[in-house]
């Protein structure tokens, strides 16, 4: 497939024709289902790892902690299981409807302790409803699903999880290894009555797995302008994931509507432009009028017009990665947030004076200090 054809098109404003099949919600893989086992003390809890990122919390499937466009999830995994899990080695399809595992064979040769999730997407899933701008949404889902094991492998207290989005493979698209728990440093030397080993410390900014659990894309409208620290910390948190794939900046509304930016010490946001930009963000993406009156837009910007697959892919991979970990960031401040990822000739670059073609709008995540559902039980 051509990749840079396909995006051109997601660009432009040709709407997607009606609906077709959705085809299986779930990859179908060989074999018998197996439930996963509990883990035995100082492995890597799998169940609690799976749960806590990728798997389903409803009938439905469209519940789950890793946002998807359309509440599709296209995003199917593979489990390379090393040892210190509680799968014994091997590869497993996972199974995020049932939360089951088919065992697939074993493990390669030199397969390290911990598990490492390959994740590729079923296209049609995407493309049933979005039609010509499916892959965008496909490499962003992706994105999102990379940032939810992390996050996962954080309330675990295990890691440092490892992600691979550089974009240099179509399969798999990106994998996240997360290691074998470690044991607690053993200052005072083992004694007789020594516990087994536990999981390694708990960073300070980890998620809780209630708020993994509880995470969600808020409802339209989202109303209310973000403070500047939060918003700052949002920025921060999208810039250092994005792994300089991309720029970020937000926009803002009243009382000072505008187009701001992290200053370079990281610590203060400078303006870029002033003036009222929501409308206009509005009709690029999709013509999602409620974004017009969102109380700011955080956006990634870039991916030009003559970017090869290697490229696009890098991207868009870490664009949702990066917008899902500035989403729990976010709601650490209290904020209503949604992403946004369907854009349509949004050329920021060239709407600031700049040269056309060069510095598109890629995701974005929308925020406010209230959504439509608290507004109705007011």
């Amino acid at each position: 497939m051509d990749l840079t054809a396909a995006l051109a098109r997601a660009r432009s404003p040709q709407p997607p024709g009606p609906d077709t099949p959705a085809g299986p919600a779930v990859r179908t893989w060989p074999g018998p289902a197996r439930r996963i086992p509990r883990a035995d003390p100082g492995a890597l809890d799998l169940d609690a790892l799976l749960r806590l990122s990728l798997a389903a919390a409803d009938g439905t499937g469209r519940l789950r902690p890793a946002s998807s466009a359309g509440a599709l999830h296209p995003v199917d995994t593979e489990l390379v299981v090393g040892a210190d899990c509680s799968l014994p080695p091997g590869r497993y399809g996972y199974d995020p409807l049932r939360h089951r595992v088919h065992p697939l064979g074993g493990p390669p040769t030199g397969t390290p302790p911990g598990v490492r999730a390959e994740l590729t997407v079923s296209p049609r899933r995407t493309a049933s409803h979005y039609g010509h701008r499916a892959w965008p949404l496909l490499l962003l889902d992706t994105g999102h699903a990379a940032a939810a094991l992390l996050l996962a492998a954080r309330a675990l207290r295990v890691g440092p999880a490892r992600t691979e989005v550089d974009g240099h493979t179509a399969t798999p698209l990106a994998t996240v290894h997360v290691p074998d728990p470690g044991p607690l440093p053993d200052t005072a030397g083992p004694t007789p009555d020594r516990t087994p080993p536990t999981y390694a410390p708990k960073p300070a900014d980890a998620p809780t797995p209630a708020e993994l659990l509880a995470r969600r894309s808020a409802p339209p409208p989202l109303h209310g302008t973000p403070t500047p620290e939060a918003l700052r910390d949002v920025l921060r948190t999208a810039e250092r994931a994005g792994g300089g794939a991309l720029r970020w900046c937000a926009t803002v509304g009243p009382p000072r509507p505008g187009l701001v930016a992290l200053a370079p010490d990281g610590t203060t946001l400078r303006r870029l432009a002033a003036g009222e930009a929501r409308p206009t963000l509005a009709v690029w993406a999709a013509g999602q009028a409620w974004l017009a009156q969102a109380g700011a837009v955080v956006l990634g910007r870039g991916c030009p017009d003559d970017a090869d697959a290697p490229h696009i892919r890098r991207a868009h991979l870490h664009a949702g990665l990066a917008v899902h970990l500035a989403h729990h960031t976010a709601h650490r401040h209290g904020l209503a947030a949604r992403p946004v990822g369907s854009w349509q000739r949004a050329d920021l670059g060239a709407a600031l004076g700049g040269p056309p073609g060069r510095d598109w709008i890629v995701h974005g995540l929308a925020l406010g200090t209230h959504h439509a559902d608290e507004e109705n039980t007011t």
